[in-house]
């Protein structure tokens, strides 16, 4: 028996009215009609007792309404099921990275992945690279992106590129202007905004380094918990800050941005559990290497190495 004509039965029986049975069922009462007659057809007998107003079911209709009543329920149950069942059988994947990690081009190679697999269940989580290194010790998360080099025998790392670091100025600052990069030994003096401020080491400490390297010891009068909060220091006039150069492409109103003689860069890293040959893991770091080549960058050799 055709589900759909026990369920246009069903709706003309609650309604007791063809055309508020329609409207429910957001078909044309004409069809709807037709599907009734061939359901009696195929019963070989009335179901509704036309000449009453509202309509009233016959003894059969009274006997199949009760049994397609419970015949949809389980229907419907079987389609609930099925559904958890099926979700139960995706796959997952849980990427980790760090806030700076989303202005360096993540977003698009997410949703390149996404169109590459869409019954995976991806999920993303912001975390530190410490505690990146943590969950996929403990399988919490599968892969993670970050810029600190740490070596831990039960993760493996890929530096996929290194981002160029540029300085973030208050508009109104004299600094701010020009074509020309500007020098580490001219900032020396300037008020610096770093983060995060927790935990350590982190891109702070890139940003140190970079100025101890050139016998500069910084002038430190923030340290900002997170990238956003730093820009808009910056944008307050309360100082400048070193920062991805990446970051210029979102925040280009109230900040402006100079590069820096010295070379200066910091890493994006991608890392993951050492051995991991699953499907998902290959196909990320093909979408890499496919949208890095589109994109003008060097792919790295160990990113397609067969021995991650």
């Amino acid at each position: 028996m055709d589900l759909r004509l026990l369920r246009y039965f069903v709706a003309v029986a609650d309604e007791r009215n063809f055309n508020r049975a329609a409207n429910r069922l957001h078909v044309a009462q004409p069809p709807l009609s037709r599907a009734i007659q061939q359901l009696e057809a195929q019963l070989g007998a009335p179901l509704l007792d036309r000449s009453k107003r509202p309509l009233e079911l016959t003894s059969v209709g009274h006997l199949l309404y009760v049994q397609a009543l419970q015949i949809l329920a389980r229907i419907e149950d079987l389609e609930a099921m099925m559904k958890v069942a099926t979700l139960s059988e995706r796959r997952r994947f849980v990427i980790g990275f760090v806030a700076s990690t989303i202005y360096a081009r993540l977003p698009e190679l997410i949703r390149e992945f996404r169109k590459e697999a869409p019954n995976i269940d991806l999920v993303l989580v912001e975390s530190t690279t410490l505690d990146q290194i943590a969950a996929l010790q403990d399988g919490r998360i599968d892969v993670g992106f970050g810029r600190i080099r740490f070596e831990n025998p039960a993760t493996r790392r890929v530096i996929l590129r290194h981002e160029k670091m540029i300085a973030a100025f208050p508009m109104s600052h004299p600094l701010a202007h020009g074509d020309a990069p500007i020098s580490l030994q001219d900032i020396a003096e300037e008020p610096q905004i770093i983060y995060p401020r927790s935990p350590r080491p982190s891109y702070a400490d890139q940003v140190i380094s970079l100025f101890r390297d050139h016998a500069i010891e910084p002038r430190i009068v923030h340290e900002a918990r997170e990238l956003q909060i730093a820009i808009g220091l910056v944008a307050a006039e309360e100082g400048m800050a070193i920062i991805p150069d990446s970051v210029r492409r979102a925040r280009s109103h109230d900040v402006a941005f100079r590069e820096l003689v010295e070379p200066a860069t910091s890493p994006i890293i991608m890392s993951h559990r050492p051995g991991d040959r699953s499907p998902e893991l290959a196909l990320l770091r093909a979408v890499i290497a496919r949208k890095y080549q589109d994109w003008g960058y060097e792919v790295p050799v160990s990113l397609m190495a067969d021995d991650l």
